[in-house]
């Protein structure tokens, strides 16, 4: 490809990233980075659904949240998932000077989160653990997994703007 090639090939990715790709790639890299040491310190994925799964585990006596692997791993699981929302915060403080707000209706946001809920027991896990860990680790089942997320997911906003629908 010639100079020219590459400078328009450069040109139009840009265009999708206005604000730039650093803070995606530091993302990418903290990510990685973090579902690394999870791997390596304890050989479980990083998969948010079993964090959530294994934190029932301390409200609930059904007998799926009280399996060995959740009870035995639930407090560093409990540690890794405030630490998340605590990353996120210090990110809207410190990035975006506040609290990170939506104009979403709260009913929107119950609705959104019912069906990720679903998905995820679809899917026998969620995008976390497939599109990170099960990727990365060249799962197909996780890879296809990811295709569908992908695929349904541009299809609903696609949908949704075609329908005209705001927050």
């Amino acid at each position: 490809m010639s100079t020219v090639g590459v400078a328009l090939a450069t040109a139009a990715v840009m265009e999708l990233f206005p604000r730039g790709i650093t803070h995606y790639l530091l993302g990418g890299l903290l990510i990685g980075f973090g579902t690394a040491i999870v791997y390596l310190g304890t050989g479980n994925a990083a998969g948010a659904s079993t964090f959530l799964e294994s934190t029932l585990s301390y409200v609930s006596k059904r007998s799926r949240f009280q399996e060995p692997r959740l009870v035995a791993s639930r407090d560093w699981r409990v540690v890794f998932t405030l630490s998340i929302v605590a990353g996120a915060a210090v990110y809207a403080v410190v990035v975006q000077g506040g609290i990170w707000i939506t104009e979403v209706q709260p009913w929107r946001l119950f609705a959104g989160g019912l069906l990720v809920g679903v998905g995820t027991r679809l899917g026998k896990g969620c995008t976390s653990g497939h599109g990170i860990c099960g990727v990365g680790s060249a799962s197909i089942t996780s890879v296809v997994n990811v295709a569908t997320f992908m695929v349904i997911a541009i299809g609903t906003a696609l949908l949704v703007m075609a329908l005209g629908v705001s927050p």
